[in-house]
């Protein structure tokens, strides 16, 4: 962000109420191509094929379950055919060579049915994924060209039943045997076996298994393995897979569990980019601490991450579509006129509830916008991930990454709940898509990583600065290397007195720059979220460094300031998100678009700021007299973007097949 000159001063919305306010014109065409960005034909492809298969919104409701598996089975094949599946894969296997391009079509393809889009995350993202960025040359010319095409299925198998998270826990074992140069793979107990996977339990050939690596008794950590499932459609022996059942949602997906029972696989079947074994059974690694390989490994797998913050968000589109049409449609009581009900959205509580979320994910657009740049950006590096500055950029990647997956999923959470509500009795009906939506987006908030321990790796990263130790994920180590090492660092990356010199070097106001300076003036509203977050991450680190100095079990201090850890790294990606925004609408020449950004992305500000006001007033950065004025600057911008919300929600761009609900929509 800009901070070199000051911004233009912006009167509050009550002094604009009068005549010099001129409301900005949307033009809506305009807005979708600066929201579509570079990769405008790619969604437009997506755009065209949803369009064309717009009947498995139907067949979602009509068909049994193994009929709609299958019915997304071969859409997925369909789509692959198209080659908008493929984008993220090298050019000379069939694909398209350009990883920004496949994170687009993965969030456009969220207009639509989301056992899709999740189908095609499992075989192209996650399977496919592992096999491009954990393997090497050999196992790309086997695999690649018929995976990209989708003849050969397969799936991804991490996750257990008894260790979710904590990867390297995991409890199947990978043993290799140098006298037949094999790798036996077993599962010890149940608790070990392979839980949750897409596409196991009815169409995946091959899997990519995570199993803990053993050689002559000694364990080397977790890796993963290409072991085949099925040949001709029919289990191999010594394995046994098991149906999930019916799911709170995406039962177009089959999610199975998967046992194996000493399946013997060659030495050629570990995805050996990071690590080999010979012949012998000699281990060889050119990364040599065991945690730095383990998180270089996964590291390589973000791009999940990037695709369901994406998908959250442009599912919650589709919602705000529905319900912003509905809500400039329906009309209810006579509130000013005898003559005719008012329309729902003329209603201030009605704008409440649904403009901030308008705004809001128009600022989460633009934050996914530069996630997504940056992986395609890191992924397009040729130099090894372990090496300088390359290692430091993956890690803020990652942490972005898992920031922006929190906070777009839970915003879908929310959006669509709100928007069902906002719709009444006919959000209820499934023809209106809300309950698909629902029940489909709700996993979003824990695959990929739960969202808590991610906002965890979130805090940690910003503790640790992304120093040599950050691989380490175990949290006690966080602890004792904060309170140890990095403690006096953070302290005085965020001391008050300093930040307080920062803002009055870009805020009027002096030492009341917070009392003094406009509310619509984005320097203002970024100084008050960056004073939380850095006021809440110092705190963090004080409190871990008290502990240890208590003589503290490391569990519990960490233990004792989760809560605290948690806030802190959602203040730091909130800050995030609205700093997007700002610099989004820096970019943008002076115009009606601009004026109509600007104010949603004041609107979205202020609302960030609203929410949390105990804390600020807790910590003297908003006086009472203040927040109220902040509460009535709001209701000013809900005035203002009320006329301009169809032409916001049209925007986005989802196609009218899409949105369905006829009825609610109008034509």
């Amino acid at each position: 962000m800009a901070t070199d000159t000051a911004p233009t001063h912006h009167k509050g919305a009550d002094e604009t109420e009068a005549s010099e306010y001129v409301q900005p014109t949307v033009d809506v065409a305009a807005l979708t191509r600066l929201l579509d960005g570079r990769h405008a034909e790619v969604r437009n492809l997506v755009r065209t094929n949803l369009a064309e298969y717009a009947s498995v919104l139907e067949e979602a409701e009509t068909m049994s379950t193994d009929e709609f598996r299958d019915r997304v089975r071969d859409l997925v094949v369909e789509m692959a055919s198209t080659g908008q599946t493929g984008m993220g894969f090298p050019e000379q296997y069939g694909g398209g060579g350009d990883v920004g391009a496949s994170i687009a079509a993965f969030e456009t393809l969220a207009f639509g049915d989301l056992s899709v889009l999740v189908k095609v995350g499992v075989q192209f993202g996650l399977f496919g994924g592992a096999i491009l960025q954990l393997g090497t040359k050999a196992h790309h010319d086997e695999y690649l060209p018929d995976l990209i095409t989708g003849k050969v299925m397969g799936c991804f198998a991490m996750t257990e039943t008894g260790h979710g998270s904590n990867v390297q826990a995991l409890g199947t074992v990978a043993t290799y045997d140098a006298t037949t140069e094999e790798f036996v793979i077993t599962t010890p107990d149940d608790s070990s076996r392979k839980d949750y996977i897409g596409n196991a339990a009815r169409h995946a050939d091959v899997a990519v298994v995570f199993a803990q690596l053993e050689i002559d008794g000694e364990s080397e950590g977790v890796h993963a393995f290409v072991v085949p499932l099925r040949e001709n459609g029919e289990v191999l022996p010594g394995i046994r897979i098991e149906d999930c059942g019916r799911k709170l949602g995406l039962n177009g997906v089959d999610n199975g569990r998967i046992w194996f029972d000493g399946v013997r696989v060659p030495r050629s079947a570990l995805l050996n980019q990071f690590a080999d074994v010979t012949r012998d059974g000699v281990y060889e690694s050119p990364i040599e601490n065991p945690n730095r390989r383990f998180f270089t490994m996964l590291g390589t797998l973000v791009q999940g991450r990037v695709c369901v913050g994406g998908g959250g968000i442009n599912a919650s589109k589709v919602a705000l579509a529905i319900a912003t049409r509905y809500a400039d449609r329906r009309r209810q009581f006579n509130a000013t006129s005898e003559d005719q009900e008012e329309l729902l959205l003329d209603y201030g509580i009605h704008q409440r509830r649904l403009l901030p979320l308008i705004a809001k994910t128009y600022a989460l657009h633009f934050a996914q916008e530069i996630v997504a740049e940056q992986l395609h950006e890191v992924s397009s590096h040729t130099d090894a991930p372990e090496e300088g500055e390359n290692e430091h950029e993956r890690r803020e990647l990652e942490s972005r990454a898992a920031a922006t997956k929190v906070i777009g999923t839970w915003h879908a959470t929310e959006t669509i709940q709100e928007c069902r509500e906002a719709c009444g009795g006919a959000g209820y009906l499934s023809l209106n898509r809300f309950d698909a939506l629902k029940a489909d987006t709700d996993v979003f908030t824990t695959f990929e990583g739960d969202n808590h321990v991610l906002l965890q790796l979130v805090a940690k990263g910003l503790l640790t600065d992304y120093a040599s130790d950050f691989e380490d994920m175990d949290q006690f180590g966080m602890v004792r290397f904060v309170a140890g090492l990095a403690v006096d660092t953070v302290l005085e990356k965020t001391n008050v007195h300093k930040l307080i010199e920062r803002i009055r070097d870009v805020m009027p106001g002096g030492d009341e720059w917070d009392q003094e300076a406009g509310l619509l003036d984005p320097h203002y509203q970024l100084m008050m979220l960056r004073f939380r977050e850095e006021h809440m991450l110092g705190g963090v680190a004080r409190r871990l460094k008290r502990g240890i100095d208590n003589d503290m079990n490391p569990g519990e201090v960490f233990s004792r300031v989760q809560d605290h850890v948690i806030g802190a790294a959602r203040a730091h990606v909130e800050r995030l998100v609205v700093e997007a925004f700002v610099d989004k609408i820096d970019e943008l020449p002076d115009g009606d678009q601009k004026v109509a950004l600007s104010l949603l992305c004041d609107l979205h500000a202020l609302c960030t700021i609203e929410k949390d006001r105990a804390w600020f007033m807790e910590h003297g950065r908003l006086t009472v007299q203040r927040s109220k004025a902040i509460t009535r600057e709001i209701n000013g911008l809900l005035r203002k973007i009320r006329p301009l919300a169809v032409d916001l929600v049209d925007a986005f761009g989802v196609p009218p097949e899409m949105l369905r609900s006829p009825e609610l929509v109008g034509s």
